[in-house]
């Protein structure tokens, strides 16, 4: 049975799904036309910097890993080492295509072949870590953690977004990822 805690962080792997989709489009749009949307892209990178880092990843390693250290589960050699590694090449990979982007914004539009290398990079990525995530690491959660635990783990992940983010700022990402999927993700 599905629990607060790793419920929450697979509603959250949904929501990073659209926005991964939506990079895609924007990465396909950029390169058929030659530019790139500096408003939209700015905002993709405040999400992926502030709720998948800040927030969803915080969430991982600071609540949920040690939880599971605790009932037994290696931190090295194992899932949660390879999820680690995929967090920081995650990090970095934000962190080019944010100076890829400053490059673009500054008026090299050159930029623009990094922005797209770096967005399939992440997407790749992130897919995969999703993956990974979601059919083995939450399913291990789900069975070693008792409901009191999943609970206090849940009790943990809003004090992470309201440190973290903020108030209100969940909903506004939300609505970013709304908005965007409505420009990018339209049906022909």
């Amino acid at each position: 049975m599905e629990t607060k805690a790793s419920l929450e962080l697979r509603e959250e792997h949904e929501g990073i799904r659209v926005m991964l989709r939506i990079m895609e489009a924007i990465r396909r749009q950029a390169q058929d036309r030659g530019d790139l949307n500096e408003a939209h892209f700015a905002a993709i990178l405040e999400f992926l910097d502030v709720f998948v880092d800040r927030c969803h990843h915080a969430k991982e390693e600071e609540l949920l890993f040690p939880a599971l250290e605790k009932k037994g589960v290696s931190k090295d050699g194992g899932p949660m080492s390879v999820i680690l590694h995929e967090h920081v090449l995650g990090r970095r990979l934000v962190e080019a295509m944010g100076a890829s982007f400053g490059a673009y914004s500054r008026g090299n539009r050159s930029a623009l072949k990094e922005i797209s290398a770096s967005i399939q990079e992440y997407i790749s990525l992130l897919s995969e870590h999703i993956e990974k995530e979601s059919g083995i690491l939450f399913d291990m959660a789900d069975y070693v953690l008792s409901e009191t635990e999943q609970e206090a783990l849940h009790e943990g992940f809003d004090r992470i977004e309201t440190e973290r983010i903020g108030a209100g700022k969940h909903e506004e990402f939300h609505a970013l990822l709304h908005t965007l999927s409505g420009i990018y993700l339209k049906k022909a």
